[in-house]
């Protein structure tokens, strides 16, 4: 893998972040916990971990335009090129002592794409892709799984946490899934999941509700292992809706045939 200068720009602020959790997570208890909505937190390591990657960005790309989860917008909001940014993701997991947490970095160029890192610190895996360069784990190259049957995919998940407004809507779809795969799993960060996703770990992944630094490395990394990405619909949507449904080229077609099927991405609205 030769990474693109922009790419590595990315890994060397999630690396930076990611040296502020690790610290961190030696001392949670010592933490400040905010709570800014009903069951979504915020820490310091959240926001001292988004600065690290803003002024890594900053020192190369001053003008670019950044979306934070966080502080954000910032910069230039006209420029053609933006960073989408999620410092902590899993964060409930991060303040718990679960080590299912990672930093997700997009870059978008002209609304397509470019690059994505997700940086899982607890074991130390570095998920990246650049368009049509293909996605790796640690310099290794990635596919998404062989899997053709829905019968035998293992499926991950996340629950509706932001908006239960839908969560009927969610709940047909899960037990779905577990009537038709061989198991569904839900850890609680949705990056990582579609990582997961990209280097064969699951066959499919889907849930409501994420917010676009959420998903987009993780959908690009999807992409670039072999793996379809879209909303509910099928649509390539999901980075406005947040709603997203990922897999293998069969998995993923067999999931949204049976969305069809019982009238679930109809109900999305």
């Amino acid at each position: 893998m030769i990474p693109h200068p922009t790419l590595n720009i990315a890994i060397k602020a999630a690396r930076r972040a990611a040296n502020i959790i690790n610290r961190a997570a030696l001392q949670i208890e010592r933490l400040t916990i905010e709570t800014k909505a009903h069951r979504d937190f915020v820490t310091e390591v959240d926001r001292a971990a988004e600065e690290a990657i803003i002024e890594t960005i900053r020192e190369v790309y001053p003008d670019d335009r950044i979306i934070a989860e966080e502080s954000g917008s910032s910069g230039n909001q006209d420029a053609p090129q933006e960073w989408l940014i999620d410092p902590l993701d899993g964060t409930t997991n991060f303040i718990h002592g679960l080590p299912q947490f990672a930093v997700s970095i997009a870059v978008r160029k002209n609304g397509l794409l470019q690059h994505a890192v997700v940086f899982d610190p607890s074991r130390n895996e570095l998920f990246a892709a650049t368009r049509g360069g293909g996605a790796y784990l640690n310099e290794r190259r990635i596919r998404v799984s062989r899997c053709e049957k829905l019968s035998e995919a293992l499926i991950g998940t996340g629950f509706p946490f932001r908006n239960l407004g839908r969560i009927d809507l969610y709940l047909d779809a899960l037990r779905l899934m577990m009537e038709k795969s061989a198991g569904v799993r839900r850890p609680g960060a949705a990056s990582l999941d579609l990582c997961y996703v990209a280097c064969g770990r699951y066959d499919g992944f889907f849930e409501l509700g994420l917010s676009p630094w959420d998903i987009a490395a993780g959908a690009l990394i999807v992409q670039e292992a072999g793996g379809f990405v879209g909303d509910w619909g099928g649509e390539d949507r999901y980075l406005l809706s947040g709603d997203i449904l990922a897999g293998t080229p069969k998995i993923f077609t067999a999931i949204l045939a049976e969305f069809d099927r019982l009238g679930i991405a109809a109900r999305l609205g």
